[in-house]
């Protein structure tokens, strides 16, 4: 292969190599398909919304309270996923899950400057999802009033069951997939065009010996061949 490949140089390998591109891409998404439909299980989320709002019987609204219930949210989010909690939730609804495992399913989302947060719960039952996201939910409501030693936590919706898988997305990984094996396809063409030391052309040819080419022989076809013999031999056929 040259050292240097010119555009043209380098549409000429792809075009040559075309169906081996394509045939790799094929494979490496036929590949991604059938392990998103059929390999991965699907996993579901179900979330609750909490809102944290300490009472007050004040008829202003207090901005520094509303201050402290925001920041309080980040430590409220690693108490909700603390053993204390989850303990808890184990021993009152009876789940199989160990408490890093129950852990590992929840996930804490805020925005910034906002009072209510969410707890999401990824599972692969979608009734169970939506189990343990209400059962956290309902178990750190009532322990952190001893906990904290407060009573500013309000559910303000619970999870409900939702059958629409979140994860795998098919889809989106098969077109990732295509991308991917476009790119492998491209990248083993060039190197099979790297490793391939044959002399294909009279600059080739130049370049391996260093030696100047006099002349060409041109190729011909098979039936180019088979004209010419029969017009040597009076039109009749010699050879296969």
């Amino acid at each position: 292969m040259k050292e240097t490949l010119s555009l043209k140089d380098i549409f000429n390998i792809l075009k040559k190599h075309w169906k081996l591109i394509i045939f790799i891409t094929l494979i490496v998404s036929m590949v991604s398909g059938i392990v998103s439909y059929f390999v991965l299980k699907p996993i579901y989320q179900a979330s609750t919304q909490i809102l944290v709002n300490q009472k007050s019987n004040m008829d202003q609204l207090d901005v520094n309270q509303l201050k402290s219930n925001v920041e309080l949210i980040n430590t409220y989010s690693v108490i909700i996923k603390s053993p204390v909690i989850l303990e808890k939730v184990k021993q009152n609804y009876g789940f199989t899950e160990s408490v890093g495992q129950l852990n590992q399913k929840i996930t804490i989302n805020s925005q910034n400057n906002s009072q209510v947060f969410s707890l999401t719960v990824h599972d692969n039952d979608a009734a169970k999802a939506a189990k343990i996201a209400n059962a956290v939910s309902e178990t750190f409501q009532k322990e952190i009033k001893t906990i904290m030693n407060v009573d500013n936590v309000n559910i303000l919706s619970k999870a409900i069951e939702n059958y629409t898988p979140v994860k795998p997305n098919p889809l989106s990984n098969i077109t990732i997939a295509m991308v991917i094996g476009l790119m492998l396809g491209i990248a083993l063409v060039f190197l099979l065009e790297y490793m391939d030391n044959t002399i294909k052309d009279v600059q080739d040819t130049e370049t391996s010996l260093e030696l100047p080419v006099l002349g060409a022989i041109q190729k011909f076809s098979k039936t180019h061949e088979k004209v010419n013999t029969i017009q040597k031999f009076g039109g009749e056929s010699i050879g296969p």
